[in-house]
């Protein structure tokens, strides 16, 4: 078996020094890296050195006999590559106790894979990535590996060194005869989800390998693949559920691509069994929408004339049509002109300075400055300072590469010159959007959801007091299935987040948020915020929120504190006053959240370093909602398109026992603006996010306002662009 596996190097790198190392375009098609069957850029069981063009999302399936993979990748940066996948396993149950898990669920396994590239491919060298499958599971396919792709004309060769999942043939090191790992630590612990360091890179090791071929047929491409696993460990072996024979180390494969946004794959692995997946993908960083928006007007600036004869009304009307200044106070002298509003069009803020820098110009005023200050819930973040005369330079294009920015200085809001001479804001504000809330992988069914409705209104009463609310209306939901049995489970806190069922199944329509906010600013640097009511649709009480953001600085420091009690899911408007509870579903008693008080004390960071650029960090450290107390860490990245996508974690002092399946809190999300589907620009964003289970531990208020995403414009760096 040796002597097999140095011939196929052998010949692996006889083949890289016979063709050429640069392929010709006018040859060959260009090589684009596909899905493995268990997401990430690979062969089939194997990975490569490739990683996807940065910014690149998939999802996909990949289904044979004995595992089903769902999988979600995504090409955070160009060095690093992510992936979210479930696989459930049907021959195999979730759990052999009925109230814990259905009889009929079948096994589901979460994992999440990681793949660092070392080394981008160059005339000599190799690309070359390092990588670990299954970061945070239960040891199902865990393994880590080194690998190197060279392309070659029309081939792609990859050339591998395989831990634990894909080592187990052992051609290098060990002896999986006995069915053993080669001495590595095979278990997980606690509940599952928790990274085990102490295993990596230990156990049997392996050789793997093979190559791609881009066929002449352009969308289609064929693949070969030695492979480092020899069946012998997996989960329905060692479970004694069925056998997984190889009647072959070869895998073949086809990919077939729809251009740029999937593809279909077949294969036959291990000599004796068919694999099929689809792929589904996209872009962030290139997807982009063709808006029929309100044209920039031309620079015709009208004869000046006196502040108080200028039709300051028509001017706030054309602010909010063509540069997105809604509720607008325009405030102006013959010397300067204020506009105070919220901007509510462009991500861009650029555009909106050069739109609203036009519309003043064109006024007929005689100020030599113009004053945009935005707003976010009638508070003021930032000012941009128009200097007319550099504009009018701008304007007139009078030199290579003139932009608005060269007329512009973000300074930090100052307090308004002049008369007020408009003003549209109104006090009043509804709102209506889309809400979708879903859990994936959990023990009672495999995706658990609910897609509704909500309405909002809002009132100021005061330019400082805002009295709001929300109802949400339930459309669908599965939560039915949610069960959620303590004992089985191993824990026995306060069920704050586990009682979903009970807020949106039997209760379709419900006041999600009725409260009142006090909002105000202490210096140029220094927000703060004061609330009470019905903060969330499971959490009524008070509380308050205080951030130091300088201008123009990638550090802020926040904190909140909160006293709340659990709503009880019976009554629109009741709160528990009774501590222990009885569920006749179940026919178990729980105990629920009477008062206590939760907060965070958070940092946010956006580091300016080259290889780590657009994210944002965020560190929370306090207590959570069940009492437990530690820290969440929330990463994320935000694209050229503005779409965010991002990551977080909880770990309290919580044993994983005492948690649940699971071990710590964890999710992620993806954040898209809603002009990338629309034919019109827009500042508002849908956010989509999954949690793998619906635990008690490390959850969080949900709060109305969080005063660092209203002081966004505050780092012109973070700021989301159009291209």
């Amino acid at each position: 078996m040796h002597r097999r596996i140095f011939q196929f190097s052998s010949l692996t790198l006889a083949l890289m020094h016979a063709l050429p190392a640069v392929a010709n375009d006018l040859d060959f098609t260009p090589f684009k890296p596909t899905q493995s069957d268990f997401g990430g850029v690979g062969l089939m069981q194997m990975p490569t050195g490739r990683v996807a063009p940065e910014g690149e999302f998939s999802i996909g399936a990949t289904i044979n006999d004995d595992y089903h993979h769902y999988h979600s990748s995504l090409q955070l940066m160009p060095w690093l590559e992510a992936t979210i996948r479930y696989t459930q396993v049907p021959d195999r149950k979730y759990n052999n106790n009925p109230s814990f898990a259905p009889e009929d669920r079948a096994y589901t396994d979460k994992g999440i894979d990681v793949k660092l590239r070392l080394l981008e491919e160059s005339y000599w060298l190799p690309e070359t990535a390092i990588g670990i499958r299954d970061l945070g599971g239960t040891g199902l396919f865990d393994g880590e590996y080194i690998a190197a792709s060279k392309h070659m004309g029309p081939f792609d060769f990859t050339v591998g060194l395989g831990w634990g999942y894909m080592g187990n043939r052992a051609n290098l090191k060990g002896d999986t005869s006995l069915g053993d790992d080669c001495g590595r630590d095979s278990s997980y612990k606690g509940k599952g989800g928790s990274v085990d360091f102490a295993r990596w890179f230990t156990g049997c090791m392996s050789v793997f390998g093979g190559m791609e071929y881009q066929t002449p047929l352009q969308p289609l491409s064929l693949k070969l693949e030695y492979d480092g696993n020899n069946y012998k460990s997996d989960t329905l072996v060692t479970k004694k559920v069925k056998g997984m024979p190889q009647d072959s180390p070869f895998n073949v494969g086809a990919v077939y691509r729809f251009d740029d946004w999937g593809d279909i794959r077949a294969s036959y692995e291990r000599g004796n069994t068919w694999t099929l997946g689809v792929t589904l993908k996209t872009n962030f960083n290139s997807l982009s929408q063709n808006w029929v928006d309100t044209p920039t007007p031309a620079y015709a600036p009208k004869p000046q004339t006196d502040a108080a004869d200028i039709d300051w009304q028509r001017v706030a009307q054309d602010l909010d049509s063509v540069a997105g200044y809604g509720d607008v106070k325009i405030y102006a002298d013959n010397e300067s002109v204020t506009v105070v509003g919220s901007q509510g069009k462009y991500r861009d803020r650029e555009l909106a300075h050069e739109k609203g820098a036009m519309i003043l110009a064109n006024s007929g005023t005689s100020a030599t400055q113009f004053n945009l200050v935005e707003q976010q819930a009638n508070q003021s973040t930032t000012q941009t300072t128009i200097d007319v005369e550099a504009y009018r330079k701008v304007a007139n294009q009078e030199y290579v590469g003139a932009s608005v920015s060269d007329a512009t200085t973000l300074v930090n809001p100052n307090s308004p010159r002049g008369m007020l001479q408009a003003d549209t804001s109104e006090p009043w504000s509804v709102s209506f959007s889309p809400n979708l809330q879903q859990s994936i992988g959990g023990s009672e069914d495999f995706y658990l959801f609910n897609i509704g409705v909500s309405g909002g209104a809002s009132y100021w009463l005061t330019d400082n007091i805002e009295f709001g609310g929300s109802v949400y209306v339930n459309l669908y939901d599965n939560y039915d299935k949610f069960k959620y049995d303590v004992p089985p489970d191993g824990t026995d806190l306060k069920r704050v987040r586990t009682l979903v069922r009970q807020y949106i199944s039997d209760n379709p329509v419900r006041v999600s948020n009725l409260q009142l906010t006090a909002f105000d600013k202490f210096g140029d640097s220094v927000y703060v915020q004061g609330y009470g009511g019905y903060l969330e649709t499971m959490f009524a009480g008070v509380g308050g929120e205080v951030l130091y953001r300088p201008l123009k600085s990638n550090w802020a420091f926040g904190m909140d504190l909160n006293y709340v009690a659990q709503r009880d899911p019976n009554s629109e408007f009741g709160i528990f006053t009774e501590e222990r509870h009885y569920d006749p579903t179940t026919g178990r008693y729980y105990n629920v959240q009477t008062g206590t008080p939760t907060g965070h004390f958070t940092t946010y960071y956006r580091p300016e370093w080259s290889w780590f650029d657009d994210l944002l960090i965020k560190a929370s450290v306090g207590q959570y909602l069940a009492e437990d107390k530690g820290v969440t860490l929330d990463v994320s990245k935000q694209f050229d398109s503005g779409v965010i996508a991002g990551a977080y974690m909880a770990k309290t002092n919580l044993s994983a026992e005492q948690f649940g399946e699971g071990s710590f809190n964890k999710g992620f999300y993806i954040s898209i603006p809603f002009d990338i589907f629309t034919v019109k620009p827009s500042a508002n964003r849908a956010v989509i996010g999954w949690t793998p289970l619906s635990r008690d531990g490390g959850q969080m208020l949900a709060r109305k306002y969080s005063l660092y995403s209203m002081t966004d414009a505050r780092y012109p760096a973070a700021e989301f662009t159009n291209k």
